[in-house]
């Protein structure tokens, strides 16, 4: 019974997960079809090649590959830690009973709401030479063309764009903590550093490390944002989707497969050493404690005051 009602969940993720993943993977094998210098035409079909396409890219000739990798980690790396620091930062002002916090959390969350392709566009016009941008710092600089300032505009358009998510998610572990805790934190004599260090970031750790994970995720396979931006064909900013849409679009599938492959495994690696060192609890049944459910996790407000230094709080 309980296969029959899982089935169709399942024939749904194999329709647009798996074929799609092992689809790329067979068209890894092939070589684009061979081109007749003479006449223009094509010879012949897609030749077998092996992992010949998995080899060249991490040969000599593979430096557009290791160029895009490591553009692709360090955006990804920068603005994820970015947007960690602040996002938490806005659920901490989303959460205080301050008036008018409504119009607070909707103008926090405006522009996650906007689409990726239409925030693009906007920060272009931004960063154009005349624009905004260039206005505020009283100098020309050339923000859409390469070099380390094309990067800085992505960040700062990525960080812009998707911080909300972040503070949307410690939002919500933030409203599951009891006020009580914090109460008994006053009491003791902790201070507002104290309970952000000892009762706060805590707690909210398991929705902290959600956010971070689907952001890790989603900025590893980031494209729209750079490709709109600042542009195809970009060194400084070139990530590997581009690179692998790039090779798709010249047809030549076989490499740009392979490109999407190494991507896949990239991410999945990335996904499973979060969870195992970090321990992002995604299913919500990690246990604590004594090793039962419910189990209460003591935290430490105030050593050496002689009474009540720690206080219980469920975790």
């Amino acid at each position: 019974m309980a296969a029959l009602l899982v089935s169709p969940t399942l024939l749904v993720l194999g329709l647009v997960i798996a074929y799609p993943v092992l689809s790329a993977l067979y068209t890894s094998l092939f070589t684009a079809p061979g081109i007749d210098p003479k006449t223009g035409f094509v010879e012949d079909g897609d030749s077998f090649a092996g992992l010949d396409n998995f080899t060249s890219i991490f040969s000599a000739a593979g430096d557009r590959f290791w160029n895009a990798f490591w553009n692709t980690s360090f955006l990804t790396l920068t603005s994820v830690a970015l947007e960690t620091i602040i996002g938490l930062g806005m659920a901490l002002i989303m959460h205080q009973a301050l008036r008018g916090r409504a119009w607070v959390r909707a103008s926090i969350l405006v522009p996650w709401a906007i689409p990726t392709a239409i925030s693009a566009l906007l920060w272009r016009w931004i960063f154009d030479t005349e624009g905004i941008a260039n206005t505020i710092i009283n100098t020309e600089v050339l923000w859409t063309t390469e070099g380390f300032q094309a990067q800085v505009a992505v960040i700062i358009a990525e960080v812009w764009k998707t911080a909300p998510f972040v503070g949307l998610l410690t939002l919500a572990g933030l409203q599951i903590i009891s006020e009580e805790v914090y109460e008994a934190a006053r009491v003791d004599g902790a201070g507002p550093v104290r309970r952000l260090w000892s009762i706060t970031l805590p707690l909210v750790k398991p929705a902290l490390l959600v956010a971070v994970l689907f952001r890790l995720l989603d900025a590893l396979r980031m494209f729209d944002l750079p490709y709109i931006l600042i542009g195809p064909g970009k060194e400084s900013v070139e990530t590997l989707s581009m690179l692998a849409q790039d090779e798709a679009a010249n047809v030549r599938f076989g490499p740009a497969s392979a490109y999407a492959v190494v991507l896949f495994l990239y991410v999945f690696l990335i996904a499973f050493a979060f969870i195992k060192l970090l321990g992002a609890d995604l299913l919500g049944d990690r246990q604590s404690g004594n090793g039962k459910p419910g189990a209460r996790k003591r935290l430490s407000l105030m050593p050496g005051n002689g009474r009540g230094q720690q206080k219980e709080a469920t975790a």
